[in-house]
C-alpha cells in the first residue's frame, strides 16, 4: 500500500508539489530504517488542532503539530500528522523564514517523531533540530537541481 496522503480540515489551504515532497518523506523514512505503510497529512486551522490537542493529549494551547502514531508493527510507519497553517505562518514570521522552509520543517519534524525521535530534553531537542535540518539540506538540493 505505502502511501501518503493529503488532506485539508478548516482551511483553504493546498500543498503544491505533492510529488516531489512525497519522494522526499519517503526516502526520509527509508533512510531512518522504516517501511512506509499509510501516512496523512491533516492541514488544519489552529482552532482545529486546539480542539485535538485538548480532547486527545487534554492541552488548552496552540500547537503547530500533533502526530498520532498508528503502527503495530515498530518497523513501520503507519500515522496522522496533524498540521496548523495558522502556526506554520506565525512561526515563518517569527523566525524569519519562508513558510515553505517551515511548513517542511514541521512536516519533517512529525515524520521523524514517527521515526522514533523525541524532544522533550534539551538534547532530543538538538537532536530533532540537527535532522530537521539535514533532512531540508537534501530536500533543497533535489529542488535545485
Amino acid at each position: 500500500m505505502a502511501s501518503i496522503s493529503y488532506f485539508t480540515e478548516d482551511t483553504t489551504f493546498l500543498i503544491t508539489q505533492k510529488r516531489s515532497l512525497t519522494a522526499w518523506i519517503k526516502q526520509v523514512i527509508l533512510d531512518e530504517g522504516y517501511q512506509l505503510e499509510l501516512l496523512n497529512f491533516i492541514f488544519c486551522s489552529d482552532n482545529y488542532l486546539l480542539s485535538i490537542n485538548k480532547q486527545y493529549l487534554d492541552h488548552d494551547y496552540f500547537t503547530d503539530i500533533i502526530t498520532f502514531e498508528q503502527s503495530e508493527d515498530p518497523s513501520t510507519i503507519e500515522g496522522d500528522i496533524f498540521i496548523s497553517i495558522d502556526r506554520v505562518k506565525e512561526n515563518a514570521d517569527t523566525f524569519n523564514t519562508e513558510f515553505s522552509q517551515e511548513l517542511y520543517r514541521v512536516m519533517i519534524h512529525g515524520v521523524l517523531h514517527l521515526c522514533g525521535y523525541m524532544d522533550h530534553t534539551p538534547e532530543e531537542k538538538e537532536q530533532m533540530r540537527d535532522k530537521e535540518s539535514y533532512y531540508l539540506r537534501i530536500l533543497s538540493i533535489k529542488h535545485s537541481t
